[in-house]
């Protein structure tokens, strides 16, 4: 099974400094929403890979499809996306929000074998689903072995004389 995972060295060097600058920013001096609305986050993903396709699928619960946008440029696949805070809550006295918000982007290189004309995409229960079609020159071919009866050479002198 082919794995396809685009390392981000910088992503962790990212989280790192966020946590820094949240541990050093004073809460009282903005909004409790403005500070919790600015975290970035990477939503997971499973990729697998079958004859005919590859498929991705990106844990993406709590964002409209219209905040999603899905790109294909020079064999590398982007999905970006948006969680936007809710602002409509009642109740502002939150103890604990371990929920991510902001804005997201994950990255694929495509291997050569995918057809970035034929990708489909389809957003159910919070779950986007990913479909990349390999090109019909990448899809394994079976070849038939034929097997014919082979003659044997008997009484045509093939034997061996002592």
């Amino acid at each position: 099974m082919t794995v396809l995972t685009r390392w981000d060295p910088f992503r962790e060097f990212t989280t790192l400094q966020n946590r820094m600058n949240r541990l050093f920013q004073d809460p009282f001096v903005q909004g409790r929403d403005e500070t919790l609305s600015t975290s970035s986050f990477a939503p997971a993903v499973d990729v697998y890979e079958d004859e005919h396709k590859i498929t991705l699928k990106v844990e993406v619960p709590g964002i409209d499809e219209k905040d999603i946008d899905i790109r294909v440029e020079n064999n590398v696949l982007t999905v970006t996306g948006e969680r936007k805070f809710e602002k409509e809550e009642k109740e502002q006295n939150y103890r604990r929000v371990e929920r991510h918000y902001g804005s997201f982007t994950r990255s694929f290189s495509l291997p050569n074998t995918v057809d970035p004309e034929n990708i489909t995409a389809d957003y159910d229960r919070g779950v986007l689903k990913i479909q990349l079609a390999k090109k019909a020159e990448a899809k394994p071919k079976q070849i038939k072995v034929n097997v014919g009866s082979s003659k044997t050479l008997e009484g045509k002198g093939a034997g061996i004389a002592a």
